[in-house]
């Protein structure tokens, strides 16, 4: 893939990494309501990818913080998620929702899509994929689990409906090893 210059180095947003325990979200808006990025691939190489992700959830399993993604087989991102052991997912603030959407609608098999966007892939702390300068909230994750959607098991029929296809996703359940946030995402103690 054709990259510009990314950075090395600390983002521009002053995140302040955090405890899982301090996470201040509702999940609803975060997940549903802010678009998301989930990237996966390695930031050393280059060799990564993007993709908006609006499913998702975030809890705790076998004691662990964790995000899990939906990743559908026919995504370009699905390769990285693949081959990588980790993986980031990063919200932004409003004024870069034209740059997410941006990802969402386009391939990287087609085009260095990132590029041709105002965000800027910076080194992750923990994980090989990166994160980005402009992002208001990181979450790093090593990847823990992954299970493939099986429609023999949808107890409501209705949910074959997002499958005209039969491209079921893939989940990945990933443990968050490093969170950074704005002052919003923070619990005031």
């Amino acid at each position: 893939m054709g990259v510009k210059n990314y950075m090395k180095g600390s983002n521009t947003m002053n995140l302040k990494p955090i405890d899982f325990s301090e996470l201040v979200i509702n999940p609803q808006d975060l997940i549903d309501r802010q678009a998301l990025v989930l990237t996966s691939g390695d930031f050393a190489t280059h060799a990564f990818n993007a993709m908006t992700i609006s499913w998702g959830l975030i809890g705790v399993l076998w004691n662990r913080p964790c995000f899990m993604v939906a990743v559908r087989p026919t995504r370009y991102t699905y390769t990285f998620m693949e081959s990588s052991p980790d993986f980031t997912v990063c919200a932004f603030p409003s004024a870069y929702a034209r740059d997410v959407a941006y990802l969402g609608s386009h391939s990287g098999r087609d085009e260095d899509k990132i590029a041709k966007t105002h965000l800027t892939p910076i080194a992750s702390t923990q994980v090989h994929a990166p994160c980005y300068a402009e992002a208001e909230l990181v979450l790093e994750c090593c990847k823990i689990y992954w299970s493939d959607l099986d429609p023999k098991h949808f107890l409501d029929a209705s949910i074959e409906n997002n499958y005209p296809r039969k491209d079921y996703h893939r989940l990945y359940l990933g443990e968050i090893v490093a969170l950074r946030a704005a002052e919003r995402f923070i619990q005031n103690k």
